[in-house]
């Protein structure tokens, strides 16, 4: 029997709404650029300001190392305070948020709500306010890192809470196991590599913010940064730059050993 084939190919997928989108992004990003008034050229017109503090801030002085070290350790405790606080508050509000954990689309909706209220407040003006409350110290700095922890940690794991698999769930909600049990037993089995990845991604972020604090008098290494800049000693702050690189890609090496480790 005949057969009669269409030899005709596929029309090709229009890509036109792609380009309009790029072109619409590429207005917005020019426009944005215009009000605010963002001159390339003013790079190249203050290129010889740039030239003149690279040139004031060669060589380091790194015997400033020596001076800083107690607070550059100062600040390696406020990161890892601050991260272990908020991976302990998290844990409840990673659940709450978790649809496939609560039904209650209220109680979701607002445990979701109150976690991008703590996510929108910088962690600069965190320590700002909590050093106004608690002090110029380094407490400041580690109720700040701690608010801040939260909001990373919780709303990366509440997303991959809601990726797991949703198998052992059925078959624990089959045996009638409660909700502590199928969230000990089904859920935490499944999430807690991931969740244990965040918080070491966590802690090398409040490595870096914790460096930063002591400029609203959070306490830690930012202390001496704001010094340096102050009598406008560069050579000191590309010490602490260096310095406080050193001491962020080895603490990235072991958080990449132990991520290999858990994935």
């Amino acid at each position: 029997m005949d057969t009669k084939l269409n030899s005709e190919l596929p029309l090709k997928p229009s890509r036109l709404s792609f380009y309009l989108l790029l072109l619409a992004l590429f207005v917005i990003v020019f426009v944005s650029a215009l009000y605010i008034e963002a001159d390339p050229l003013t790079f190249v017109q203050n290129s010889s300001n740039m030239l003149d503090l690279i040139a004031r801030m060669l060589p380091p002085d790194w015997s400033y190392i020596v001076t800083t070290t107690p607070a550059m350790l100062d600040t390696i405790r406020m990161a890892l305070l601050g991260t272990t606080m908020g991976m302990i508050f998290s844990i409840p509000v990673m659940f709450l948020c978790a649809r496939n954990v609560f039904k209650s689309k209220w109680l979701v909706e607002t445990s979701r709500i109150a976690l991008n209220i703590l996510r929108t407040i910088p962690d600069l003006l965190l320590a700002a306010i909590f050093a106004a409350i608690l002090g110029f110290s380094p407490l400041a700095g580690i109720v700040a890192l701690s608010i801040f922890s939260i909001g990373i940690i919780a709303k990366l794991s509440f997303e991959a809470i809601e990726n797991i698999d949703n198998g052992p769930l059925e078959s624990m909600d089959a045996v009638g196991a409660n909700k502590l049990q199928w969230i000990a037993f089904g859920v935490v089995p499944q999430v807690l590599p991931h969740f244990v990845s965040y918080v070491l991604y966590t802690f090398e972020i409040n490595i870096r913010a914790a460096a930063i604090l002591g400029l609203v008098g959070a306490g830690g290494i930012g202390l001496f940064y704001n010094r340096a800049l102050g009598f406008f000693a560069y050579d000191q702050v590309l010490a602490l730059i260096l310095y406080t690189l050193i001491v962020v890609i080895i603490i990235d090496l072991i958080s990449l050993k132990i991520r290999e480790k858990l994935l």
